[in-house]
């Protein structure tokens, strides 16, 4: 299959098949085909209802398809996708306010919306789309998965994570919460392309090589038989789900009377086909032996998150926890303050306080000791200063040898007796006889 270069408008041909595989009893696969949207969901949760998540998905997201987008003037394609999208998923979380019972079902979701011109593309968990050109496939999308995660991280190889125990693990999936994210981009394609969504039922199942060689078929229906085939061969694990889209020359679209798109309706398939209803109240009886005990797989496809309804109760444990660390370090702080002691002031004499000099509302952190009769005013300028800021003691029997010194210091200093003296006579000398000779 070649892939010629051609000036004339484009057009889309679609097909869309499902199955619900070899192991499972009800399918939650969605899918939908249509002239202008290619759109895919495969639904987990189990139990939870997985049908119902992908089923309701799709038809939110396909109301997408009523040809406003158009490159020619109509709304923007990526941003009408988008909101579609976001509006699914507000859809689920509507569902599980109102009906417990299918806390945790959740989807992925792969779609493509042609404008006319390019496709405006959508992607959200590990569902996959390919794309053929020529002879060569190219994977479009990029897994939202664990091990996704470690390939991107150079811990394993691509051939190692299709083996990995944990491949179908999601991070990132449709489940009706605020913090879900969707990938977009644009998509500019060629005459000849085909492309592919596939849920996880045949990307695990298929090998690249098989998948590129099945969808080079002569035809689409073909290549989507055949890929539904090729994962039923190889273990039929899960329920499989495919659809494809190749560019053709408009003009040349109504030529093809002999595929299943010629009559030009959508395509719908799988669970969005069989409309399933919320399950009320709980799933299993757990008193009933003939209830499987096996957790189904696709309730742990999300497993790093819990349930919402368990977010208040976490939240409300972290708070108490917090509030009970903030307390006990509050009250040991409180207890190593009153093993403290200092001199200070108390109306204008020396006391000893114990605790610390500071000021908390509601809370006071120093206590009165004992008072002593040391008068601040008979402390020198220095000491006052020093009583004013307080003294700090290691402890109360040093914060009383602070007040023996204190005390020492304003003690006047004892008067010295005075010495009696005894009036000195004035020496008045003799008078010398002059001896005239």
């Amino acid at each position: 299959m070649t892939s010629p270069v051609s000036d004339s408008p484009l057009a889309l041909r679609y097909t869309a098949l499902t199955d619900v595989g070899l192991r499972r009893s009800n399918n939650q696969d969605s899918g939908y085909a249509s002239p202008h949207l290619l759109l895919l969901a495969d639904g987990m949760g189990g139990a939870a209802a997985g049908d119902l998540a992908s089923s309701e998905a799709v038809t939110i997201i396909r109301s997408v398809d009523d040809g406003s987008t158009d490159h020619q003037g109509g709304v923007d394609a990526l941003d009408h996708l988008a909101d579609v999208v976001n509006a699914a998923n507000q859809r689920l979380g509507d569902l599980i306010e109102a009906d417990p019972a299918v806390e945790g079902m959740g989807t992925t979701v792969e779609a493509m919306l042609w404008d006319g011109e390019k496709f405006a593309v959508a992607h959200l968990g590990d569902s996959r789309a390919y794309r053929l050109r020529g002879n060569r496939l190219t994977q479009l999308s990029a897994d939202h998965t664990f091990v996704q995660s470690l390939v991107d991280e150079g811990r394993i190889t691509p051939e190692e994570a299709r083996h990995h125990p944990h491949r179908s693990l999601l991070l990132r999936a449709m489940l009706g919460r605020d913090d879900f994210e969707a990938d977009y981009s644009w998509l500019q394609p060629q005459l000849g392309d085909r492309y592919l969504l596939c849920s996880d039922g045949l990307s695990d199942m298929v090998e690249d090589d098989a998948i590129a060689r099945a969808l080079g078929a002569e035809s689409i229906d073909v290549a989507a038989t055949e890929l539904v085939r090729l994962a039923l061969e190889g273990g039929g694990a899960d329920n499989v789900t495919v659809v494809i889209g190749e560019m053709v020359d408009a003009s040349t679209l109504e030529q093809e009377s002999d595929l299943a798109c010629a009559d030009g309706q959508p395509q719908l398939v799988g669970a969005a086909a069989e409309s399933p209803q919320p399950r009320r109240g709980a799933a299993v009886d757990v008193h009933d032996s003939t209830a499987r005990f096996a957790v189904d797989p696709e309730e742990l496809r999300y497993a790093p998150r819990e349930p919402s309804r368990w977010r208040l109760a976490r939240w409300i444990i972290a708070v108490v926890v917090l509030l009970a660390l903030l307390g006990g370090g509050a009250w040991y702080a409180y207890q190593w303050s009153q093993d403290q002691y200092f001199v200070s002031e108390s109306d204008g004499t020396v006391a000893i306080y114990r605790g610390v000099d500071a000021n908390l509302p509601f809370v006071t952190l120093k206590h009165l000791e004992s008072e002593t009769d040391i008068q601040v005013d008979d402390l020198s300028s220095f000491q006052q200063s020093q009583i004013s800021d307080g003294i700090e003691a290691t402890d109360l029997a040093d914060a009383e040898q602070i007040v023996r010194e204190l005390r020492d210091d304003a003690a006047p200093a004892p008067s010295a007796t005075p010495t009696p003296t005894v009036p000195v006579t004035p020496t008045v000398p003799a008078p010398t006889e002059t001896v005239v000779p």
